[in-house]
């Protein structure tokens, strides 16, 4: 899953610590979400979009291959 969370963090000039602190998780979590390498919990991704003021479906985007299954 694709999303836009570097470049929503980079937009508010947080550090991937910074993120981390204010959603309760490890610098290293962040960093695995925004490389594609983890897809964050249902109860995190809501988190996440609260944080932001947005949708889920706004900041995680599903990738085209697999789309509609």
């Amino acid at each position: 899953m694709k999303n836009r969370l570097k470049l929503l963090r980079a937009e508010r000039d947080w550090s991937q610590g910074e993120l981390a602190t204010r959603l309760g998780i490890s610098r290293q979590s962040v960093n695995a979400i925004e490389t594609g390498k983890y897809d964050p919990s249902l109860p995190l991704a809501f988190r996440i979009a609260d944080l932001f003021a947005m949708r889920i479906e706004d900041i995680f985007l599903r990738d085209e291959e697999g789309a509609g299954e």
